[in-house]
């Protein structure tokens, strides 16, 4: 992967079959997580052993930003309060993208007297991805 810069890291959700960027994000992270499964023992020599490819993946993507776009504000809310699945793809610069069936399971509102009104979110993956490299 080569030097990026972190506005090319791009959140996109899906709406009526073309996929938007979600608008106002000034930071954006996905992580990639995968739980492991120990099965160490007597016989394992005092080394953890673990059983590969048995625990569960899952991928979170967070971002927080300010309000500049009511379409995309606008879907992240009714998937939240609908639980409603939606298509998401994180688009890496350098080195692909991730597309991926998530649900919002967090989503925050706030903003201080002298400053802007800001948001967060959070996205949770809700089925298996797909990894395109560039």
């Amino acid at each position: 992967m080569s030097v990026a810069r972190g506005r090319d890291l791009l959140l996109k959700v899906e709406d009526e079959g073309s996929f938007m960027t979600v608008a106002g994000l000034r930071t954006k992270s996905i992580r990639l997580n995968a739980q492991t499964v120990d099965v160490t023992d007597m016989q394992s020599n005092g080394w953890t052993e673990l059983l590969p490819e048995a625990g569960i993946r899952s991928i979170a993507i967070t971002g927080s930003g300010v309000f500049r776009d009511a379409q995309s504000d606008a879907l992240i809310r009714s998937a939240f309060f609908a639980q409603t699945v939606l298509n998401a793809q994180m688009i890496l610069p350098g080195f692909g993208t991730i597309t991926s069936p998530i649900l919002v399971s967090g989503l925050t509102y706030g903003g201080t007297f002298k400053g802007e009104a800001t948001f967060e979110l959070t996205l949770v993956s809700a089925g298996e991805p797909v990894f395109m490299p560039s």
